[in-house]
């Protein structure tokens, strides 16, 4: 079985969705799929967050799917009960990160400075999101990081079709996190050719 690790590896763009009707989530998933990105981040900046994980696993067991804006425990409980692969926060919080490991689940909190990298590798962490991305100083400060710690990356916020390859480019990072293919007003209006379109445009970008 293959790690969470070599799975992002693999896929390199992850799809960042806050879905608000959990119905539509098991078709976004087959348009994810179809069109070359077999993954999803289901933020739990929406109500239905926890129902969207649940249809997209249930159409889709093979598919990788991880919850993100995950802030407490309770979030993390649900988002295992649902059935997600692994959990992202924006932020380092060891106390949500010492209960995933506790429940065994992976976690990919977010950090953007030297002081946030060596805290979570004092924790044991080697994979980490870098957010958010551009307003932190994008791809130079990724690199100087990367010079110094012996840690993988998935960066997100302000990730785009004309930076992600300049992102993928650096050794460190496994995959980026991404809006820009699922955008919120198309899924809302079930416009799911024009999303198809989007997010075969990323997989052709990046292969």
């Amino acid at each position: 079985m293959k790690t969470l690790n070599q799975q992002l590896t693999e896929i390199q763009v992850v799809p960042v969705i806050a879905i608000k009707d959990a119905s539509k989530a098991a078709k976004l998933a087959q348009v994810l799929i179809e069109n070359g990105l077999p993954c999803a981040e289901v933020t739990f900046r929406t109500e239905q967050a926890v129902q969207a994980i649940k249809n997209m696993r249930e159409a889709y067991p093979e598919m990788l799917i991880g919850a993100g804006t995950v802030l407490t425990s309770e979030q993390v409980d649900q988002a295992i009960e649902a059935g997600v692969d692994f959990i992202v926060s924006p932020g380092f919080n060891p106390t949500t990160v010492k209960y995933c490991q506790q429940r065994g689940v992976a976690i990919v909190p977010g950090v953007n400075n030297p002081s946030l990298v060596e805290q979570a590798m004092e924790m044991g962490l080697t994979t980490l999101k870098f957010f958010p991305a551009e307003p932190s100083g994008g791809t130079g400060m990724l690199k100087a990081l990367s010079a110094v710690y012996p840690v993988k990356f998935m960066p997100t916020g302000g990730v785009s079709p004309s930076n992600v390859k300049e992102y993928l480019a650096i050794p460190s990072v496994l995959a980026c996190g991404g809006t820009w293919m699922v955008p919120n007003d198309l899924i809302e209006n079930e416009q799911w050719d024009e999303l198809a379109a989007l997010v075969a445009e990323v997989a052709n970008i990046i292969r």
